[in-house]
């Protein structure tokens, strides 16, 4: 069992999310860190393996972390997030039971406590479309209208799922060595989407185990100021999977959406 973190300026969450899996091979890349973030982690956790790198993505720093660990499970764990108690063991015990799992995710919570909706639908134009169209605020739990958010799904149960937050993902290395690494070239937002359906597409699943349970501070890594990262990523994977025409499709719906937003901003604002 090994544990792989990417930091960038993660001082706020960098101990609670290593405390949660102390005792495990853990490898911490860190990109770049300007906060103490690599003192603090050398200083408090000496047994962890601490690479420094130029960052290039959470991806890159996947691949990194994992070519420097050799359990059969990788536990990809962001900095802002740390397991419960039991929870490490109880997604191994059910990635053990289901041989064909890939990837197997916990519940997430914010750190009140409150249930932090991780699992979604593969982006498509018309899931794009509700999402910045607004078209999901109509009907939140309705999955003609909100699929790309998992909508009537009540996080608690285990089921499989097409792909799950990448905030706490147990990954297994048979099922690495068979689809490949991440790939690099999402920089930030869809890394996960795309190898979950690389996943799928090599006949591996990946599953939802909501009882393993982990905190995420939602956004912390990246305080929300990367809509450019997320909007380039989904329409990359759009190319990459649904080709050219269909990512061409969502970037006019994305601008249509994002125009609309700034329009209602404006009227806010008055």
């Amino acid at each position: 069992m090994s544990v792989v973190v990417v930091t960038y300026n993660a001082l706020p969450w960098i101990e609670q999310a290593l405390e949660s899996v102390r005792g495990e091979e853990t490898v911490v890349v860190d990109h770049g860190s300007t906060d103490g973030t690599v003192a603090f982690v050398r200083d408090r956790f000496p047994d962890v393996q601490l690479v420094e790198e130029e960052n290039r993505g959470l991806a890159y720093g996947w691949n990194t972390g994992i070519a420097r660990t050799s359990g059969p499970y990788v536990l990809l764990l962001n900095a802002d997030a740390w397991m419960h108690d039991g929870a490490l063991a109880e997604l191994v015990a059910f990635a053990d039971a289901h041989p064909r799992a890939a990837v197997v995710a916990p519940r997430l919570q914010n750190p009140d406590g409150t249930l932090q909706r991780s699992v979604r639908g593969f982006p498509t134009v018309w899931r794009i479309a509700t999402e910045y169209l607004f078209l999901r605020k109509l009907a939140p739990r309705s999955s003609a209208l909100n699929a790309f958010y998992a909508g009537g799904f009540a996080h608690d149960e285990a089921r499989e799922a097409d792909w799950i937050m990448g905030a706490v993902w147990l990954v297994r290395r048979a099922a690495i060595d068979d689809a490949g690494e991440a790939d690099d070239g999402f920089f930030l937002f869809s890394e996960e989407t795309d190898w979950a359906y690389r996943f799928h597409e090599a006949g591996w699943q990946v599953w939802f185990d909501p009882a393993a349970v982990a905190t995420h501070v939602y956004g912390g890594s990246h305080r929300g100021r990367m809509l450019a990262q997320n909007v380039r990523g989904q329409l990359r994977f759009l190319e990459k999977h649904r080709g050219r025409a269909t990512a061409r499709a969502a970037a006019w719906v994305m601008v249509l959406g994002l125009l609309l937003r700034r329009r209602f901003d404006v009227i806010r604002a008055l």
